[in-house]
């Protein structure tokens, strides 16, 4: 018994050709619309690809770019289809491929939940891939000498001014490594020699942040060195005054920045899928409603559409069959192959 059947007359069949090749080329834009947000993804990953540990984090951008560019192409066909199914002249030659063209649609709305699901889960990556990023970053950030690194700390800077953030997890990650080029240090000031002395690996380590890590609304004049000694400032206690340097971590705020893009864009994908299923589902009852007719020679005789030919769990038994039918073949083919090569 055929599931959800509904009859039609020519009438209706007309009205719902047009409704549906009105529907596919609205799937066109929203094809073009996840075609440009994976583009625009994409754009606001490389302005900070320095800071990614590994290029893994384009993967999804690059799915959406292919996801766009397959619903643009498909729903054109769709709608073509749509088009020609008013002529039955034209609609003959796309008869024989329409299940075909239906099982794939089908198949490429499975993989757009998938992109959707992948905008929401793939911040938990990209906090790790972000936190190596950044750490390594932080560490190249004196070598602008060197060549593949001398942007480092343009990069930092411009990131930290624009976030408003400062560090990995916090201000104190710049406590931790040497953040300026020994090309700007005097190496026969006492201080120098101290702080380099003291130090295992012999690195210029002190309290200080990079100048971009200052809060400007902050009243007080930027402190940004010696930010642990209350002695060197007046009227200052680094542990109870409120620091005029900016408290968030970039991870975090980077964090939030991308995982806000991801989210947005995985929303509108699932939005695009459910379009997406709806013009399958009203290609589906074209299909059918012109394959129904009660005379084939007469286009205003009555016919009637349905989702599926069988129940759902009827179809599914007959999947499950033919699939099972698919496996044994391959097992015999690979056994005249194993038994020819045998035999040679």
């Amino acid at each position: 018994m055929a599931l959800m059947v509904v009859k039609f007359d020519l009438k209706k069949r007309v009205k719902l050709a047009q409704t549906v090749w009105f529907m596919y080329w609205f799937a066109v834009l929203a094809g073009i619309l996840v075609l440009s947000l994976g583009l625009f993804f994409k754009i606001e990953l490389r302005k900070r690809s320095e800071l990614m540990d590994n290029n893994e984090s384009h993967f999804l951008p690059n799915l959406l770019i292919a996801m766009g560019l397959i619903a643009c192409a498909t729903n054109a066909f769709g709608g073509k289809v749509c088009y020609d199914s008013l002529d039955p002249t034209k609609f003959g030659k796309w008869k024989p491929m329409l299940k075909t063209f239906l099982v794939l649609c089908v198949g490429f709305n499975a993989l757009l939940v998938i992109t959707a699901l992948l905008c929401f889960v793939m911040r938990i990556p990209l906090q790790f891939t972000l936190a190596e990023g950044l750490k390594n970053g932080m560490k190249y950030y004196k070598d602008t000498d060197t060549p593949g690194r001398c942007y480092m700390k343009r990069t930092l800077d411009l990131m930290q001014i624009e976030f408003r953030c400062c560090g990995n997890d916090n201000y104190r990650d710049w406590f931790e490594i040497q953040w300026v080029s020994n090309r700007y240090l005097d190496f026969s000031a006492k201080e120098v020699k101290d702080r380099i002395g003291s130090n295992v690996d012999g690195q210029y380590l002190m309290d200080g942040v990079p100048f971009s890590c200052c809060n400007p609304s902050s009243p007080r004049p930027c402190i940004q060195y010696q930010m642990t000694n209350n002695s060197a400032h007046y009227s200052y206690d680094h542990y109870t005054e409120e620091l005029n340097v900016w408290r968030r971590g970039c991870r975090d705020a980077l964090l939030s920045y991308y995982g806000g893009i991801m989210n947005t864009i995985g929303a509108l994908v699932l939005l695009v899928t459910m379009l997406e299923v709806s013009v399958t589902v009203g290609l589906q009852y074209v299909d059918t409603s012109l394959s129904t007719l009660a005379n084939p020679e007469d286009m205003e005789s009555e016919s009637e559409g349905f989702l599926l030919e069988k129940t759902v769990k009827e179809t599914f038994t007959d999947i499950m069959a033919k699939m099972k039918v698919m496996g044994k073949g391959a097992k015999v083919e690979e056994g005249g192959e194993e038994g020819v090569a045998s035999v040679s």
